[in-house]
């Protein structure tokens, strides 16, 4: 989902350049505190041993094979990282190699999808009825503002958002959008254009449209929650994308989704878990079935590349644990650019 906002987001990046908002020196330093490391010792220690208890906790590159059936999966952080063109390099002869790429989203499509949007702003935008401004009222709003404008979003334009998509903007910290983040193409776009380079043009495991669309069927009112609970955090967002970055590159990513559920239930309310839950089985759970069906067709055959989100790959319900209940045998493989 974090990768249709990365692209979407680039689209509306292009617009807003479009207004002569600029952003500074791309890819500046964003530093930032270890989230994790920062937890009292005995927090830390029971994220870690829960995030241990996962199915394929650790790691970003895999081998899946069943048969005929070869494939190399890669877990991508969506936004582009200090890393990424060494991870590019890394992958590329296992792209050279194969006989089919797959993305979330393929190239091709997430540019139709662009001009979707433009046709269509209700994808992401509400075009009729009250805006945020209405649905949070005064207060929050102001607050909801100003946070926008610290990530070069001019509130006119984000009044318009969806919750839910302005919710996952607020993803992104105010260091990371100024320095360019959501101009800048990202590992799985990179992964697209090298395929394509090589005769292979990565095609989609799913529909790109069909899933935003999917989620309008997520209640409005608990859509704002995901922003109120912005709100309610204790923590600041670039701290929080720091942490996510450096969990990420240490390959730590059952442990990244347990501090992830860890934030959202404290700060949640009441109905935490019961949202965590409904978010989770709408935003991964459901599209790593999905995909996996897709991976396990009959046309699924030789060797195929596969690069989806990181946080899909571990876990009861990721998609290598649902793999291997299909009869593959999973491989892990190092990956140390």
């Amino acid at each position: 989902m974090i990768r249709l906002a990365t692209r979407l987001a680039e689209g509306i990046a292009s617009g807003l350049a479009a207004l002569s908002l600029s952003a500074t020196t791309l890819f500046a330093a964003c530093e930032g505190t270890d989230l994790i490391n920062a937890l009292p010792a005995h927090q830390k220690e029971a994220l870690v041993a829960r995030a241990a208890q996962q199915p394929h906790a650790t790691g970003i590159l895999w081998h899946a094979v069943r048969g005929d059936a070869r494939i190399t999966l890669f877990g991508t952080f969506h936004l582009r990282h200090d890393a990424t063109e060494a991870h590019l390099a890394a992958l590329s002869p296992f792209i050279d190699a194969a006989d089919a790429v797959y993305l979330e989203m393929s190239n091709a499509d997430a540019e139709a999808l662009q001009v979707e949007l433009a046709n269509d702003p209700s994808l992401m935008f509400l075009t009729e009825g009250p805006t945020l401004p209405d649905l949070l009222g005064d207060a929050d709003w102001a607050r909801l503002a100003e946070e926008f404008k610290s990530r070069n979003i001019p509130p006119f334009i984000a009044a318009r958002f969806k919750p839910i998509w302005a919710a996952m903007m607020l993803g992104l910290g105010p260091c990371e959008a100024q320095s360019g983040a959501l101009e800048a193409k990202g590992i799985d776009t990179l992964i697209g254009a090298y395929a394509a380079q090589a005769g292979k043009p990565s095609q989609s495991l799913e529909d790109g449209a069909a899933i935003l669309r999917s989620l309008d069927d997520v209640p409005q009112e608990k859509q704002l929650d995901m922003l109120r609970l912005f709100f309610d955090l204790t923590i600041d967002p670039d701290d929080l994308m720091y942490t996510t970055k450096a969990r990420y590159l240490s390959q730590e990513i059952a442990l990244l989704w347990e501090y992830s559920r860890k934030v959202s239930l404290e700060g949640g309310g009441d109905s935490a878990q019961e949202d965590f839950d409904m978010f989770e089985e709408a935003l991964l759970t459901e599209r790593n079935r999905d995909w996996v069906s897709v991976m396990t067709s009959d046309g699924f055959t030789g060797d195929i590349f596969v690069a989806v989100g990181a946080a899909h790959l571990p876990g009861d319900r990721g998609v290598l644990n649902l793999l291997e209940s299909k009869g593959f045998r999973i491989t892990p493989l190092p990956f140390s650019p």
